[in-house]
């Protein structure tokens, strides 16, 4: 299937920080017919006062904005899906949550996508970017082992290691040809 006659669904889009996610949901998004790239750190950066730190020890508040973050953003790709886009969503959804996060798609077509590129290479990503996410190299080691061990294996896992963001969105695009694409 062309990714031009794929039916609209939700692509969920997750990994660690600095693991392509906006580069490649932006791409993907630019190659499907009616598509939408959902961001949803957007619903993050609208808070103007009282926001909470992310941090590899979420506070009981920051979890609680977080959980409100990926809330609005399962609405809004539900919308935007029910007015006929594919909604390339993407965000930072590990361990557990991302099963918890699944659950609100019972019922709407989803795929999801899990980037897992190597640690090094994540480090190395993040020391390139203007915004960095990671205070040090073992702060990234602290989110891996989050991301690989305690990250349910749902939906389709690439590591992004070696590939560029097309190289990435063209083994995506493969991955949702497949009728078992929309199972999580």
């Amino acid at each position: 299937m062309a990714a031009e006659t794929m039916k609209p669904r939700i692509i969920l889009i997750t990994g660690n920080m600095a693991a392509g996610k906006s580069s490649v949901a932006q791409a993907l998004a630019e190659r499907l017919p009616r598509s939408v790239h959902l961001r949803g750190d957007v619903f993050r950066r609208m808070i103007v006062n009282g926001q909470a730190p992310m941090t590899a020890d979420l506070s009981e508040e920051a979890r609680h904005q977080l959980m409100l973050r990926y809330h609005l953003a399962a609405d809004a790709s539900k919308r935007y899906l029910q007015a006929g886009f594919t909604v390339v969503y993407q965000d930072i959804i590990i361990g557990p949550a991302l099963a918890n996060m699944v659950t609100t798609f019972d019922g709407y077509p989803l795929s999801v996508i899990v980037l897992c590129p190597r640690p090094e290479v994540v480090a190395y990503r993040d020391a390139g970017r203007s915004k960095t996410g990671y205070p040090d190299r073992a702060t990234v080691d602290v989110f891996d082992r989050v991301l690989r061990s305690e990250t349910p294996r749902i939906g389709h896992w690439l590591d992004s290691s070696d590939l560029t963001v097309a190289e990435t969105v063209d083994r995506i695009l493969r991955h949702l040809a497949q009728p078992s694409a929309l199972a999580p």
